[in-house]
Order: C-alpha cells, then sequence, then structure tokens
C-alpha cells in the first residue's frame, strides 16, 4: 500500500532539532502505515535514532551546493504519498497535525494549500513571542502566501507547478505559495499547532539571520507581481538605508538639523510597525521588545537585500553571453 501522507525535509547541520521534527511526526493520530518521511540532507553522514525505528524513514544524502528548493523538489521525485508535507527541519507538529489539515484540506475542493498557526514553546522569550505573533496575523483565513516551516498539499496539485524557485536561496516559500494561490486557496489554520524550535531567541543571532534572509528579498520578485501587502517588506529597508546614508553624508558636511530630520524620518517605519504589532499581540509583549525587534530586523534586511543584489550581478556578469 502506497503511503498517505509524504513528509519532505531538507536539512543541513544539526540533528537534534530534525529528530524532534521526526518525533512529532511519528506521534500523529493517523496509523504509521500511511506515512512515510523523505529527509534530503547535505550532511555527510545521517542515521535514523533506534527509538525513531518504528517510522518510514528514508534518507538521502546531496551535495552542498543547492538551495531549499532544489532539495525540496527532489524529495517529491522520491515521495509516494497521495498529500505532500513539506516541513522544516526545526518544527514539533501537534498529533493533529495530519489528521486535521487533511481534512480541511479536503473540505473544500477549491484549497490547494493549508498551514497550521505557530505557538510558542515553553517560557518563549520576548523576541520568540514576537516571532510567534507576526506568524499568527491572519489565522482561520485564506491567505495570498506563508512561510514553509509546514505546508500540506495534494501531489496532484503540486505537479501543476513549476515547483520550488531554486534559484532563490531564500523567500522560496513566498514565492512557491504565491504562485500556488493562482491555482487555488491557500489556508491558514488554528486547528493544529506547531512549535518553531528553531525560533530566533536572542537578538543578535537574529540580526544575523536576518541579514540571510533578505538575500533574496528583491530578487524574489522576478517573475511575479507581488500582493500590495507585501511590497513594504521589499521597499521600506531600501528607503530606510538610503535615507541613513543621506543623513550620514549630510552630517559630514555639515548639515547637523537636515541629516537628524533624515534620521527621524528613517525612524518612522520602525515606530509605526512596533504599534501595528502592539496592537496585533494585544500589549502582551512590552513596546520596548518590539521596538528593539524592528530597530535590528529592519537594517539587517536593508544590508541583505544590498548584499544579495550584488552577488545577483556578479553572478550575471560571470554568466557567458549567448
Amino acid at each position: 500500500m502506497n503511503p498517505k501522507i509524504s513528509f519532505i525535509i531538507p536539512h543541513k547541520g544539526r540533528e537534534e532539532m530534525l529528530w524532534q521534527t521526526i518525533e512529532s511526526i511519528s506521534k500523529q493520530s493517523i496509523d504509521k502505515a500511511q506515512i512515510e518521511v523523505i529527509i534530503v540532507s547535505q550532511n555527510n553522514s545521517l542515521s535514523v535514532p533506534e527509538s525513531l525505528s518504528d517510522i518510514n524513514c528514508q534518507i538521502e544524502l546531496l551535495t552542498s551546493n543547492l538551495t531549499i528548493s532544489a532539495l525540496r523538489n527532489l524529495g517529491v521525485q522520491w515521495a509516494q504519498g497521495k498529500y505532500l508535507a513539506f516541513l522544516d527541519a526545526d518544527v514539533y507538529l501537534s498529533e493533529n497535525w495530519a489528521s486535521d489539515l487533511i481534512r480541511l484540506l479536503e473540505e473544500y475542493p477549491s484549497r490547494v494549500l493549508v498551514s497550521a498557526m505557530q505557538i510558542n514553546s515553553d517560557q518563549a522569550p520576548p523576541l520568540e513571542q514576537i516571532r510567534t505573533c507576526l506568524s499568527n496575523t491572519d489565522i482561520d483565513s485564506n491567505v495570498s502566501f506563508m512561510p514553509g516551516r509546514n505546508l500540506l498539499m495534494r501531489t496532484a496539485d503540486f505537479v501543476k507547478t513549476q515547483g520550488f524557485p531554486e534559484h532563490l536561496t531564500t523567500c522560496e516559500d513566498y514565492f512557491f505559495t504565491n504562485e500556488l494561490s493562482k491555482i487555488g486557496n491557500i489556508y491558514y489554520s488554528s486547528k493544529a499547532h506547531y512549535v518553531h524550535l528553531g525560533e530566533d531567541k536572542q537578538y543578535l543571532p537574529m540580526f544575523k539571520k536576518e541579514i540571510w534572509r533578505g538575500h533574496s528579498n528583491l530578487l524574489s520578485i522576478q517573475g511575479r507581481t507581488p500582493p500590495l501587502r507585501e511590497l513594504p517588506s521589499f521597499f521600506i529597508p531600501i528607503v530606510m538605508l538610503v535615507l541613513v546614508i543621506m543623513a550620514i553624508s549630510l552630517f559630514g558636511f555639515g548639515y547637523i538639523k537636515t541629516a537628524g530630520i533624515l534620521i527621524l524620518l528613517s525612524l518612522i517605519p520602525i515606530a509605526v510597525y512596533s504599534l501595528r504589532l502592539l496592537i496585533l499581540c494585544k500589549r502582551k509583549i512590552s513596546i520596548k521588545h518590539i521596538f528593539s525587534f524592528y530597530l535590528l530586523y529592519f537594517p539587517a534586511r536593508s544590508i541583505g537585500s544590498v548584499q544579495g543584489l550584488i552577488q545577483w550581478f556578479k553572478h550575471k556578469k560571470a554568466m557567458p553571453s549567448a
């Protein structure tokens, strides 16, 4: 009997969170015979712990120069399930994840993708609470895109797409789900949940991660028309960077008052986004932590976007002309 659901997990590096992810799959309320797990790993070696040997788990070791999208697309080639579940290697699913999301997918034929909501881990620090709140801005509704930490769809719908965009190192999940939303509805549900084990918990590591995440920020617009609500995330970091550079230049020439005005203008998006999040989280997170988050988030995205563009131009210049 072919497995009903194929869990596809791209992986590189730490193994502890990966095995916690597999553990949560093994605890699903559906029959284990209906489950297969395909780990597409970039580690040199990987073996399933004895404690998880009762789950049908296939490990494929590949070269380290592939993007997450490429790993996911390759995973689909080995999948045999009627449903595809794309997971990050650092999530812990609720036991009803598979059963309830399959039901939600089949309730309405127009649905092509469903995803469960994020919840905080035990004793979550403020930064994790911020991330969770941001993930849950649109619950129990259709959305135009979503992060790729936990996605469930029919295999038949996946083959209608071009797969995950392998030219993007980051933002590939937003690109893929946005394209999928043109085929049918994608739905974000509170009926099931997950804990993001690898969620940002400290500000400095978050800053470094956001620089990396920003590399494909602008490049992800290529070949698609992003929804209006997505546009600020692309252009605000760049505008802020330009304002700061202009302010520093003017300060150097002695235009201190004008430089100060530009700095204040660059802080407006941080203030607006902070107030918005304070309302969204119902004041459960202090404004100090929220403001600190955006004070690091936007500059990191600015740096990452610029670095991504430089890398893209270098790559394009190095390519042989036709």
